[in-house]
């Protein structure tokens, strides 16, 4: 009997293709979703002509990033991840695309050069990782262990939202309408069970004054009974104010995410609603515990956060941590201290969407349904969209990420961002709200 001839799985090439997709006017305290969005396609391609995908972030500093990391893969098995994390240690970072020398958990504006690089290299590992079972003959989840369920929850993304982009702004239009009050909220909530059957809601806050957002949350109480709820403020609001929002909603919300800015002040107010004096049956509870997607983003970030009990949820991203086995590696540690895990999302299609999925997959103590920005998204580069069903996203067992890339749709996507004129490049939230408020300008926080 023979063997079977070995595949040759050296890295011939890779090819970085940065798109622009449609956004709609989604609000959040910074201003509001640009028409369209920035993302880098990143194609693997090795010797025996498998083909991986992966993608990340594409704004300008991830573009130029990419570029240098890409030539490092060339000619390595596309397998040897872990020398090409060590080497892009090596790779320079721009000096004017970095804010601050170090990581300072929950800080809005920290952007380190390992940040920089870990969003840059989460594209590559994915890309990597799905030649690498295209060539074997495995699902993505296989080469990271093996799954322990077979579908993936996912939670509805609510926002506030414009009906549209500001007039005269070149966009693409949506069917969603407009959600500023209670009663949006729960429409927009409705038609997302409706088409998605998602059974959770986690609503972007820090947008209008929290009395505004806790009747929102109230009205979708009422209005899904027993429903999972998530409030999402993104460091918008004082200690004081943070307190008071759970204390308001302790007994709907299943965790408030980030209400106060930076580990300190998020461990104040955990530390506070521990010391609370129980309400009884009669009353509200309290000690809603407090999530994280900014306090926690690296590992360097770990130990102030859990060590002073700042947080007992971490949603993970593995665009930020540099890819799905370190992904694992983050939710390791969370079981090890006790603390719960789920999934941040941010604007991205289905190739992000199925990677992240395959790494959910396989993490056993994933307890909170993941979110996904998925739904907001019309366009993408598959040939066919990923579907949510009940709620749920079925792990492909297919070769890979068990996705195809549509050209014609990348192609076109790549051509939008060749003909922009460079302004929708770089997303800016304050920048797409100035079209309406030419005096906008980011808040200071916390605002409330």
């Amino acid at each position: 009997m023979t063997s079977p001839t070995p595949r040759d799985l050296t890295v011939t090439e890779v090819r970085l293709t940065p798109i622009l997709v449609a956004d709609p006017p989604l609000l959040n305290t910074q201003g509001v979703h640009q028409p369209y969005t920035p993302r880098l396609i990143i194609e693997v391609v090795t010797a025996d002509g498998t083909v991986g995908l992966g993608e990340t972030y594409g704004d300008t500093k991830y573009l130029h990033l990419a570029k240098p990391l890409a030539d490092r893969l060339v000619g390595r098995q596309v397998g040897d991840l872990n020398a090409l994390f060590v080497e892009a240690d090596e790779v320079a970072v721009d000096a004017s695309q970095v804010s601050g020398q170090v990581d300072v958990g929950g800080l809005r504006g920290v952007q380190t050069a390992d940040k920089l690089r870990l969003s840059v290299l989460s594209g590559f590992e994915v890309a990597c990782l799905d030649a690498l079972g295209k060539s074997l003959g495995l699902p993505v989840h296989t080469l990271l262990g093996g799954k322990v369920r077979d579908a993936v929850e996912y939670s509805a993304y609510l926002f506030y939202k414009w009906a549209d982009h500001p007039e005269g702004v070149a966009a693409e239009k949506d069917d969603w309408g407009a959600a500023v009050d209670p009663a949006g909220v729960v429409e927009q909530a409705r038609r997302f069970k409706e088409r998605y059957g998602f059974t959770s809601f986690k609503l972007k806050g820090g947008v209008f004054p929290p009395d505004e957002e806790i009747a929102a949350v109230r009205a979708l109480a009422a209005a899904f009974p027993g429903h999972p709820l998530r409030l999402d403020p993104n460091g918008a609001w004082s200690v004081e104010t943070s307190l008071k929002v759970a204390e308001e909603l302790g007994d709907v919300l299943e965790y408030l995410e980030d209400p106060a800015l930076g580990t300190p002040a998020m461990a104040e107010v955990a530390a506070r609603l521990r010391s609370a004096p129980d309400k009884g049956a009669g009353g509200r509870r309290v000690g809603v515990p407090l999530a994280t997607n900014m306090c926690v983003t690296t590992f360097a970030e770990i130990k102030e956060a859990f060590t002073t009990g700042a947080v007992q949820v971490v949603l993970s991203d593995h665009h930020y941590w540099g890819g799905l086995r370190n992904t694992q590696q983050l939710a390791a540690i969370c079981r090890t201290f006790g603390v719960g895990v789920s999934m941040h999302s941010n604007t991205h299609l289905g190739i992000s969407l199925a990677a992240m999925t395959h790494v959910a997959a396989t993490v056993p103590n994933l307890h909170h349904a993941c979110d996904s920005h998925y739904p907001w998204q019309s366009e993408d580069v598959l040939t066919e969209r990923l579907t949510f069903e009940g709620g749920t996203l079925r792990v492909s067992d297919a070769p890979g990420l068990g996705v195809a890339l549509d050209r014609d749709r990348l192609a076109f996507l790549h051509q939008r961002w060749l003909d922009d004129d460079g302004s929708l490049r770089d997303r800016d939230d304050a920048a797409a709200m100035r079209v309406t408020d030419p005096d906008w300008v980011t808040p200071a926080v916390p605002r409330w």
